[in-house]
């Protein structure tokens, strides 16, 4: 959690970028990130210096003697905005792209290979360095919550039908899917690393033990004193390591996220993020799948575009073979199949036509996840959840890549705690939010599916077509042409109206114009 002081000074450079003329959401982000990594950097230089004094041995450095000018400790005393500009400009930059040059293949090359400078007024430079020498960037509890809240300003959306995934339904989605220390984890489409950075965040969580579990007590924006919660992650022990190199895998084409993407994942806490500019739907696209685990990753959570365009002859030939068509929103299920190991797992976000679209390629890939897969749940998601940025109707399919579908559990999820407007006020209240019964309900379904019980309990729990969850067989989903979706199949109690006898409202009527004609007649008496 960051402190309301915090969010206020970040709120004043934000205006401050905007009066600069720097308008568009992502490039601040990105400019901000430029210079956070720039301190990062002499932050680690340093820490290097302090323990090679200690230790006595020799390190890597990261800036040369005839580069000790760039280092943020440098930069920070430089006085004259325009000598400030001159610096980071014409030296900072440059040096971004050299070391990335000459660190070719490493995360920093492609972190930094592309940075340009953005900034042209010195005087808005000198207030973005000072903000960022004041970040608290030394304190690992607080860089996380530091990076999403400059995040959460991106309002509106990007190309090709890219928008931030809200935070509470990430969640939701990883609860659900329960991601275990050994896993490999991929986003194909990571954005800003939403999923990836979430999940780390659950790792932390659920690996920590009461004693590895830090509270402390902030004041928050109101000036209220709140609980912060610090989980160390101490039960991860010998997957630490696996955890910081060869957990988290994203890729996206945007190089600006890429940057963003690298950065969060890097402030949340994890050192060395696999995080690559790929167009994970070209046939050039090469999946990374290093040492033994060469058969694919063992979760995918994504949010892919809806739409946006797309080089048809560039689509690899071995998705197509799975489903012909020009929607991405199909290719990316295909791809993400072809990227699971077997038994893999998946949770995705697709638009509802998915479920339902009646073309050949809908059909097909509905069937592909039926019969040659195991489509396990599908979370019908209310049609505001992604406003202001796009008010398509959406749903999570949850799947596991092989076998064959016996049941699909769908759950109605009406309410997601915020409102379904364009401003998604917080609600509170019952009926307010039905994220938590949706994860509870999933999890005792597994349960049961996990440990073999009778089919008769299974359709006691879930058999009820009126409830919010239930089941549906495979079969009967086959006899309907694989339509997938809720209402399909969800069934409504429809309460009975009971209207009055017409007679019964006639003498009603009639009583009330005599007490009316008897009032004017008393009226006239008095007149």
């Amino acid at each position: 959690m960051i402190t309301g002081q915090l969010k206020s000074k970040i709120d004043k450079l934000w205006e401050e970028f905007w009066i600069g003329g720097i308008a568009n959401p992502l490039t601040v982000i990105e400019q901000i990130t430029f210079l956070m990594y720039a301190r990062l950097l002499d932050m680690n230089e340093s820490s290097d210096e302090k323990r090679s004094q200690r230790t006595g041995k020799p390190f890597k450095r990261r800036f040369n003697d005839d580069q000790q000018h760039l280092r943020w400790n440098q930069l920070i005393h430089i006085e004259s905005a325009d000598n400030l500009m001159i610096t980071i400009r014409d030296g900072l930059f440059p040096y971004f792209k050299g070391s990335a040059a000459s660190q070719e293949g490493s995360l920093f090359a492609e972190f930094m290979k592309d940075a340009q400078m953005m900034v042209q007024k010195p005087s808005l430079l000198v207030k973005a360095v000072e903000m960022v020498n004041d970040l608290p960037l030394d304190k690992s509890d607080t860089k996380g919550d530091l990076y999403e809240y400059l995040l959460s300003k991106l309002t509106t959306a990007g190309i090709n039908g890219q928008f931030r995934t809200p935070r509470h339904i990430i969640r939701a989605m990883i609860d659900m899917m329960d991601p275990q220390a050994t896993d490999r984890i991929c986003d194909p489409a990571c954005g800003t690393a939403g999923f990836l950075s979430t999940t780390y965040e659950f790792m932390m969580e659920k690996y920590s033990s009461e004693d590895g579990t830090l509270r402390t007590t902030v004041i928050d924006e109101k000036g209220a004193e709140v609980e912060q919660v610090l989980y160390t992650g101490d039960l991860l022990g010998e997957h630490r390591s696996h955890i910081d190199t060869d957990m988290f895998h994203g890729f996206d084409f945007d190089a600006t996220m890429l940057r963003i993407a690298a950065m969060n994942l890097v402030m949340h806490g994890v050192s060395e993020p696999d995080i690559h500019y790929q167009d994970t739907l070209s046939q050039r696209f090469k999946e990374r799948f290093p040492g033994e685990a060469a058969d694919g990753f063992d979760l995918i959570l994504a949010n892919p575009p809806f739409k946006g365009s797309l080089d048809e002859d560039d689509v690899s030939p071995d998705i197509l073979k799975k489903v012909k068509t020009k929607k991405t929103e199909l290719l990316f299920i295909a791809l993400i199949l072809r990227m699971l190991k077997i038994g893999g797992r998946a949770a995705v976000i697709v638009p509802d036509g998915v479920l339902f679209g009646s073309s050949k390629a809908h059909q097909q890939l509905r069937t592909e996840l039926l019969d040659n897969n195991q489509l396990e749940g599908i979370l019908s998601l209310p049609s505001g959840v992604f406003k202001p940025y796009a008010g398509v109707s959406t749903a999570i399919i949850f799947f596991t890549k092989g076998g064959r579908t016996d049941n699909v559990w769908f759950y109605d999820l009406q309410a997601d705690g915020f409102s379904l407007d364009d401003k998604r006020t917080p609600l509170k209240g019952e009926g307010s939010n039905d994220l938590p019964d949706a994860v509870a309900k999933w999890k005792q379904y597994r349960t049961l599916v996990e440990t073999n019980a009778s089919k008769k309990t299974i359709e006691k729990a879930f058999g009820d077509k009126h409830k919010k969850a239930f089941l549906i067989s495979a079969d009967d989903i086959r006899a309907n042409k694989y339509d997938l979706s809720i209402n399909h199949y969800k069934e409504v109690v429809y309460a009975e109206e009971v209207y009055e006898d017409p007679k019964d409202i006639l003498k009603k009527l009639k009583a009330l114009e005599n007490d009316i004609l008897n009032d004017l007649a008393e009226l006239e008496k008095m007149l």
